[in-house]
């Protein structure tokens, strides 16, 4: 692999959080390209972009179009044989994207690279990658666990978070790059299992250290954010067929708990009953996808399942 690397930074307002992101990228001990793809914002955020660093791409879209569409449109812009994708909440040391890429240059058969994200007061981990359970639920790994858990194998890597993480461009064009059926939530994982699916294996750089401030640029547990929770959630069961699989029964018992606890926790507002449904029927006539099934983690029980559920929401 060649030493090109673009990275792709979606953003929507919070001009404080895109600065500090930016600020940190210009001091990365290798060479990138930078890319702001911007969801039509409202704060001024492209002409600010333009004015302070002039050598970053800025794509404009006019309006919110969602995660994927950002980061779609911005991968295109570029030529880096990597693409990085870097949330504008995300804070990363000088060294961070040479330590991110170093997998992909090391074997040619990865495809992605999970990066380490910490928790404010770097302490604990935000997410070393993704996992998934046999529902096809995906989860943070290792989220909330002391640092030095990093080197644990237990659950099993299936790729890197949305939030930062580096792609093979051959990979991620192969695949398709992002589904933009999805405005928000759970498109890492998806990208993750069509990776794996296409055969490219991913790897996590365990050096590639950052900090994720975690839901900065967005409202906490909003009725829209746990609309578009749902609405991916319906979407990528269909996607995959799961309620068709031998763990359908224990995908039902799992999405109706959830929903039942979110509608008594949000004043009955069913706003993740109704995304899971929108999401359910937008999947229709698609064609359905099919899972990695050696990338899956069955040890991820039906009991851990909500736990680790529980710990994304109430970390959100």
């Amino acid at each position: 692999m060649g030493a090109a690397v673009d990275v792709v930074v979606p953003v929507f307002n919070r001009w404080d959080l895109t600065k500090s992101c930016l600020t940190h990228l210009e001091r990365q001990t290798l060479a990138h390209t930078v890319i702001v793809s911007d969801n039509g914002s409202t704060d001024g955020t492209p002409q600010r972009v333009r004015a302070e660093f002039p050598e970053v791409r800025v794509v404009e879209l006019r309006d919110n179009r969602g995660f994927a569409a950002a980061c779609n449109r911005g991968t295109r812009k570029g030529t880096g044989e990597a693409i990085v994708l870097v949330n504008n909440d995300v804070e990363c040391p000088p060294e961070f994207l040479e330590r991110l890429v170093a997998p992909l240059r090391v074997d040619e058969t990865i495809g992605s690279v999970a990066a380490l994200l910490v928790e404010p007061g770097e302490q604990r981990i935000e997410s070393f990658g993704l996992a998934v359970d046999p529902t096809l639920a995906g989860y943070p790994r290792l989220r909330g666990e002391p640092r030095a858990r990093a080197q644990a194998t237990d659950p099993s890597l299936i790729g890197p978070s949305g939030a930062a993480g580096a792609y093979r461009r051959a990979a991620w064009e192969e695949v398709g790059g992002l589904d933009e059926a999805v405005f928000a939530y759970g498109e890492d994982v998806d990208l993750a299992l069509r990776l794996r699916t296409a055969g490219w294996g991913a790897a996590a750089a365990g050096d590639a250290v950052a900090l994720h401030l975690g839901s900065a640029s967005a409202v906490t547990r909003s009725s829209w954010q746990r609309y578009q929770g749902g609405f991916s959630r319906g979407y990528f069961l269909r996607r995959y067929g799961v309620l068709k699989r031998r763990s359908a029964v224990r995908a039902l018992a799992t999405e109706a708990i959830a929903v039942t606890g979110d509608a008594l926790v949000y004043s009955h507002d069913l706003a993740a009953l109704r995304g899971r449904l929108a999401g359910w029927r937008a999947a229709a006539g698609r064609p359905q996808r099919r899972p990695p099934v050696e990338a899956i983690d069955s040890r991820i029980t039906f009991i851990e399942s909500l736990r680790l559920r529980r710990r994304v929401y109430t970390c959100m």
